[in-house]
C-alpha cells in the first residue's frame, strides 16, 4: 500500500519535524529538527487544522472513551514505538516530549496503545526496541504486565480498570456458582474458598525514552492508532 496522500499544507511543522515519506511499504518516518527538554511540549493539537472525527480511522486519534480526532496534519507521520521519544497527552490536547528529551535526528515515535484502546487493524510490532511489545492492537488486548512502565491516557487508565473489575466479577460469579453446586452434593468436599486478587492498578506513569525503531510506519497497511473502537 502506498502512503497516504496529504490533503493539508506540507511541511505542517516545520520547525519541528523532518518527515521523509518514501514510497515502499513500512518506510516513512518521521524526525525530530529540534533539541528539547524532557516533558517539553513538542506541539499541540489545533483547531484548525485538527477536527473531531464522526468514526475513527487510521488517520485519527482517539481523545476519549468515544472520542476521536481527525489529525489532518504531518502528525499522521509519527510512528508508533514500544520505547517512544514522545507522549499524545490527549487531554491537554498536547504532543509532550519523553523523559529522556530530544535531539535533532531523533525519530519521532508514540505508544500507540497509549491512546488507543481498541484498533480495528492490529500489526506486528517492528520497532526493535529490547521491550517491544510484539502485537499491536489497542490496550484492551494487552495485559497490565505489558503496559507497566509506560504512559497512558486517562480514558485508557479508565477502561482497564473497568476490564480488570469485569474480569473480577465473572470469576467471582464463578466461583460463588461453583460453591452452589458444591454445597448440594456435599459427598464431594467443600469448594475451594481461595479468592481472587483485586485487580492490578493501571500501568506506571512513566514511560520509556527515545529509542531508534524499525520501520512500521503509522500511515500504512492500516498500521496506525486511529482503527479504534470502544468496547469495554
Amino acid at each position: 500500500m502506498a502512503p497516504i496522500k496529504p490533503h493539508w499544507v506540507r511541511p505542517s511543522h516545520p520547525d519541528v519535524q523532518e518527515v521523509v515519506i518514501n514510497e515502499a511499504e513500512f518506510t516513512t518516518k518521521s524526525y525530530s529538527k529540534v533539541a528539547l527538554a524532557p516533558f517539553a511540549q513538542f506541539a499541540k493539537f489545533d483547531f484548525p487544522p485538527c477536527t473531531p472525527a464522526s468514526e475513527p480511522t487510521y488517520a485519527t486519534v482517539q481523545m476519549g472513551r468515544d472520542t476521536h480526532l481527525n489529525l489532518n496534519s504531518d502528525l499522521l507521520y509519527i510512528n508508533h514505538s514500544c520505547e517512544p521519544s514522545l507522549m499524545f497527552d490527549t487531554a491537554n490536547r498536547n504532543v509532550v516530549v519523553g523523559p529522556k528529551g530530544l535531539q535533532p535526528g531523533d525519530e519521532l515515535t508514540f505508544f500507540y496503545p497509549s491512546t488507543e484502546w481498541d484498533m480495528a487493524q492490529s500489526f506486528d510490532c517492528l520497532c526493535g526496541t529490547p521491550t517491544c511489545r510484539g502485537r499491536i492492537g489497542g490496550a484492551r488486548g494487552m495485559t497490565l504486565k505489558q503496559l507497566e512502565g509506560l504512559w497512558l491516557n486517562g480514558h485508557i487508565h479508565q477502561l482497564l480498570e473497568e476490564r480488570e473489575k469485569g474480569a473480577a466479577s465473572k470469576q467471582n460469579g464463578a466461583v460463588k456458582a461453583n460453591g452452589a453446586s458444591n454445597g448440594v452434593a456435599k459427598t464431594n468436599g467443600s469448594c475451594n474458598g481461595n479468592g481472587i486478587d483485586a485487580a492490578k492498578a493501571a500501568a506506571a506513569n512513566a514511560p520509556n525514552g527515545a529509542q531508534r525503531r524499525g520501520p512500521t510506519s503509522r500511515e500504512l497497511a492500516g498500521e496506525m492508532s486511529g482503527d479504534t473502537s470502544v468496547h469495554a
